[in-house]
């Protein structure tokens, strides 16, 4: 089950003729992210995943639970994951992650919009490479900010 909750309460506009207020439930956000046809996450400054869609899950080969508060380096089997034993984030190689540096700057007020990228994902004894085209986007949430951040698969287009 996911740990990031949506709620907010927005007013309806002249176009619906109504000035109550419309609350957008959890069924609604969860129906709203899955339509997004390409891997989308929910981040926090820490790169842990606190949520996902499912386009994001059939991309890491994984169930959403097995997903959940996982940082993303060890979710995509990123290859330096495991330098040290802290995890994604501690090693050597973390500071000049691509991933990482975009999600940092997106928690800083900037969106990274379709920026390209190479994309290395661990399978069993195999690497899988792809390039994708990144976006992150700032979201608050309860007075913290967080990331949603999507990979477009752009291999096929590059060839």
């Amino acid at each position: 089950m996911s740990v990031f909750e949506f709620r907010f309460v927005k007013k309806a506009g002249p176009i619906l003729g109504c000035e109550e207020p419309m609350e957008v439930s959890n069924a609604y956000y969860r129906t709203s992210l899955n339509a997004i046809p390409i891997p989308a996450f929910v981040v926090d400054k820490d790169v842990l995943i606190l949520d996902l869609n499912d386009a994001a899950a059939k991309l890491c080969n994984r169930k959403h639970d097995a997903i959940y508060q996982v940082r993303g380096g060890e979710v995509f089997r990123c290859i330096h994951s495991t330098d040290v034993p802290a995890g994604c984030g501690y090693g050597p190689f973390c500071g000049t992650c691509v991933i990482r540096n975009s999600i940092t700057k997106c928690l800083d007020g900037q969106t990274i919009s379709r920026k390209v990228m190479k994309l290395q994902m661990g399978y069993e004894n195999e690497t899988r490479e792809m390039q994708v085209l990144m976006t992150a986007s700032p979201i608050a949430d309860r007075g913290r900010m967080l990331a949603m951040v999507m990979f477009e698969d752009i291999t096929d287009r590059q060839k």
